[in-house]
């Protein structure tokens, strides 16, 4: 049996933009944000580059007017907007946020991954004493409840895409999870628990558990593996987890060094992000990043990323889609 989108190409595009401006515009006001423009590339060798994993090569050039540097294309802007929010006299309480935009060459294309990657980057100045679990908690149904309200707004517009997410988000952390499911890997956890509960936080993600492996790798240098974790919605079109942010409280100097010593990358305390942190230069945040495509796609009911934005595919991906009656932008 064939897949037939609820909305047609036209609809979607008319769809996309609402849920977009509709989600940023009460993200925005619930967290207090304020816009702010973005980089798509900085210099290389300042530290200020999100590494992801640490196995994803950057894209890197030069230019002619830019002499003896090398720019790169971001990954993402955790750090940049730690930086942000100093330079720009954001005070306690307040926030930022932006489009970001980025390339992941070696990201491996399927329905919910492809080479373009955009999200609303995002974050916001706290104090030290609001370094702990309870104001992560807290964040993470402020942007649920979005969510919801977004859901609520598009079924409202075109009543056949319904109201699927439950009515709160539940909360456990990655080794009470391994706990549950021994024998699971940790993306068939991830299922799992997102399937029994709809949405899902799991907490705590980068360090060791007790069965030696990582729930996931996270880089050293930007969420506290403490106070972080990943948001996962269920989806019943796909039968699977779908990942909607991954955000936490950053780095203070303390976890940053331990971090990086448990990681191997000491060096990293040289470059000039790092000395700013180690120095107290920079303010204490917490923040995220919160995947527009993928949202646009489980708020639209489609079943590829691809429905929602435009990317460069391979042949095979092309026919496949074709052969389903499933339509690339």
């Amino acid at each position: 049996m064939k897949y037939q989108s609820k909305l047609d190409l036209k609809e979607t595009e008319i769809a996309i933009k609402k849920t977009k401006d509709f989600f940023e515009n009460h993200l925005a006001e619930t967290l207090e944000l304020t816009r702010v423009s973005a980089p798509i590339f900085v210099r290389s060798g300042k530290g200020i580059n999100d590494d992801l994993a640490g196995n994803e090569r950057v894209i890197s050039f030069d230019a002619p007017g830019v002499e003896n540097d090398v720019m790169e294309i971001v990954q993402s802007l955790a750090k940049w907007k730690r930086m942000a929010l100093k330079r720009y006299g954001f005070s306690l309480g307040e926030g930022l946020y932006t489009d970001m935009n980025a390339i992941r060459r070696d990201e491996t294309l399927s329905q919910l991954h492809s080479l373009y990657v955009d999200q609303w980057d995002w974050e916001k100045v706290i104090s030290r004493k609001q370094r702990n679990g309870q104001i992560l908690r807290t964040t993470v149904e402020k942007i649920f409840d979005v969510m919801k309200k977004t859901e609520i707004f598009l079924a409202n517009l075109y009543p056949t895409l319904g109201t699927i997410l439950p009515e709160k988000i539940s909360f456990i952390s990655s080794q009470q999870l391994e706990d549950l499911y021994p024998e699971l890997s940790p993306k068939e956890r991830e299922d799992k628990i997102a399937e029994r509960f709809g949405a899902v936080f799991i907490s705590e993600i980068g360090h060791e558990l007790r069965s030696g492996q990582k729930h996931d790798v996270r880089s050293p240098d930007y969420d506290d593996w403490n106070l972080n974790g990943d948001l996962l919605l269920w989806y019943p079109p796909l039968g699977r987890a779908i990942e909607m942010t991954s955000m936490g409280i950053r780095v203070d100097e303390k976890s940053l060094l331990e971090q990086l010593k448990l990681a191997g990358q000491e060096q990293r305390t040289q470059l000039e992000y790092h000395q700013a942190l180690l120095n107290k230069e920079l303010p204490y945040t917490i923040g995220g990043g919160i995947g527009q495509s993928r949202l646009c796609m489980f708020l639209l009911r489609k079943i590829h990323i691809g429905e929602v934005q435009v990317s460069v595919w391979d042949e095979e991906t092309i026919e496949e889609c074709r052969k389903r009656n499933i339509h690339l932008l």
